[in-house]
């Protein structure tokens, strides 16, 4: 033994103590004999702590529990294992109270309830056995075990259906307990209401939810997308407005769900919610969604149009609302959960509902009646603007004007779509001159002059057009018209709708017909004439004509107007 004290010796060897790692050593060797185990070790066999913890898990093994707790204490090993082992012992034998207080001595309580997951391993298994395979042995509850199982019995022989079964205390709802007293001990909030919802309690997962005020991501997780799983959404609201008739307390479990279901691109789910919210004004945009979603042309944004019919009685509901509460006969709203708007802003909202309704009856009868007359292979003149998506009044001015557009090509002729689109211009004050023009090109280019002609005369009995912008759009579409001459007749028809003689020279200038130009420049005064003159030369300079180049430099002599300044320009080069 000499050796042996010497080895498990501390500095106190020199003043005759016995060292305590040794008197521990001797304290097991005493519980083991104490405890009649059969396989006691040498003193040799347990002085490295790698030969204490092969001691213990051979208690362990052997079920020895008690004795593996008292060696792990005397030992200075974590006992913690050990209480984990027994306690998971107990909780599969049904020893639920004994269960109990084992696992109190290694299982701890989180410090963030609020955290997303269902907590340590550990619960998660002590969970799973109670829903799965425990029975319990109760020792004053025997007579309501027996019950239980005869009722087990009979409805197994007669085939009752688990949702048949009236709510008894039989052993499940002891197991039912059991869980949620680990899980309100030891687990996060979202372990108890996932436990809640996967029993299909909803109004117990709410209710915890509520009282314990858990963040927005607990109920989006734990709560809200079972639900959408299993199809429930109507049930949780029904749930939702019995707990909380205000709903002041879910409104930010309402807000945060409608920014998912928008986020997850699940529109119907979100305006059930919105419906159920009576948040009329975002229900109305849900419904404007629906309107223009998946739409490539007006023939499909006719067959959707009762979704603007149920977005403007939306804003009608809302507007009356607001009456209501300016009259005293409603209380002010106490949720800001509902979007709010302005009654003027509102008004505006539904005219635009109202005008688009009239766009879309216009465009979806056009277009309907295009499709039946013409070959699938002919486009139509007026196409979508900037993607497949046909233009609508709900976008920016652009787009705005885009609709005024196809509406004013989109008729039989220009007559039939000018009132509209012109409604539509004077609604949202856009810039008139920036529809004809784009109208007045689409039409040139699919050389259609006589519907400019049409465009012409609409736009100068329209009551807000001067002359000048007449001569402007004829201008303009000449600019871009081709010049071959299949086209020269057409436009020469359409200079001289012209009024403006500087207008109506430009034209010709624009058309390279250089000599009708300096023919109308001269019977101008000097003073007008000698510019325009000046025009043509550079233009006849351009073209190489020398002929009309002569003509122009003599005239300009004639009238004391030297052209030499104009010969030092350089030529502009095509």
């Amino acid at each position: 033994m000499a050796p042996l004290w010497r080895e498990g010796c501390s500095t106190a060897e020199s003043e005759g103590e016995v060292p305590v790692s040794y008197i521990s050593k001797v304290d097991v060797l005493k519980i083991l004999v104490t405890a009649n185990y059969k396989y006691i070790p040498s003193l040799d066999d347990i002085l490295e702590t790698t030969a204490v913890t092969r001691l213990r898990n051979q208690l362990l093994e052997a079920e020895y529990y008690q004795l593996a707790v008292e060696v792990s204490t005397k030992s200075g090993l974590d006992p913690g294992g050990v209480w984990q082992a027994w306690a998971l012992a107990s909780l599969k034998a049904g020893n639920l109270s004994g269960a109990r207080e084992k696992f109190a001595r290694c299982l701890k309580a989180p410090v963030d309830r609020n955290q997303l997951n269902l907590g340590p391993p550990l619960l998660q298994e002590i969970v799973n056995h109670l829903e799965t395979t425990v029975r319990p042995t109760f020792t004053t509850s025997y007579g309501e075990d027996i019950l239980a199982s005869l009722r087990e019995l009979e409805d197994a022989l007669n085939e009752v259906t688990p949702a048949e079964r009236p709510e008894v205390p039989t052993q499940n709802s002891y197991l039912h307990q059991e869980c949620l007293y680990y899980l309100t001990t030891y687990g996060p909030h979202h372990a108890v209401i996932s436990f809640y919802m996967r029993h299909n309690c909803e109004t117990e997962a709410l209710t915890y939810l509520l009282n314990k005020e858990c963040p927005e991501e607990v109920f989006l997780e734990g709560v809200l997308q079972p639900c959408l799983e299993r199809g429930h959404l109507s049930k949780l609201q029904g749930i939702m407005v019995k707990l909380d008739p205000s709903l002041d307390s879910s409104s930010r479990y309402l807000m945060a769900s409608c920014q998912f279901l928008q986020r997850k691109r699940y529109y119907h789910c979100l305006y059930q919610l919105q419906n159920f919210m009576m948040d009329h004004i975002r229900a109305a945009m849900t419904c404007i969604r629906f309107f223009t979603y998946g739409a490539t042309s007006y023939v499909q944004l006719g067959e959707q149009q009762r979704w603007l019919a149920r977005a403007k009685e939306h804003l009608k509901t809302y507007l009356q609302e607001q009456q209501g509460r300016g009259t005293g006969r409603r209380k002010p709203s106490v949720n800001s959960f509902r979007k709010t708007m302005s009654s003027s802003d509102v008004s505006r909202h539904m005219n635009t509902i109202e005008l688009q309704l009239e766009v879309t009856r216009f465009l979806h009868r056009c277009e309907t009646a295009t499709s039946s007359s013409t070959p699938q292979a002919s486009k139509p003149i007026s196409k979508s603007f900037g993607s497949s998506s046909p233009p609508t009044l709900f976008g920016g001015s652009p787009v705005k004007i885009e609709v005024a557009c196809k509406v004013m090509l989109g008729g039989k002729n220009i007559e039939e779509g000018f009132g509209i689109a012109y409604r539509v211009i004077q609604d949202f004050q856009l810039e008139a001159q920036a529809v004809y023009i784009r109208a007045g090109h689409r039409l040139v280019r699919q050389r259609q002059y006589g519907a400019v002609k049409q465009l012409l005369k609409c736009v100068g009995e329209s009551g807000t057009a001067t002359k000048n912008d007449c001569d402007a759009l004829i201008l303009s579409c000449v600019s871009v018209a081709d010049k071959g001459p299949s086209d020269a007749k057409e436009l020469e028809s359409l200079i001289m709708e012209i009024k403006s003689i500087e207008t109506k020279i430009k034209a010709y200038l624009a058309c390279s017909k250089l000599r009708p130009a300096y023919l109308l420049a001269v019977k101008l005064d000097r003073s007008q004439a000698g510019p325009l003159v000046q025009d043509v030369l550079q233009a006849a300079e351009g073209a190489h004509d020398s002929v009309m180049q002569n003509i122009c430099r003599q005239w300009l002599s004639e009238h004391n107007k030297t052209p030499m300044q104009r010969q030092s320009r350089p030529t502009p080069s095509h």
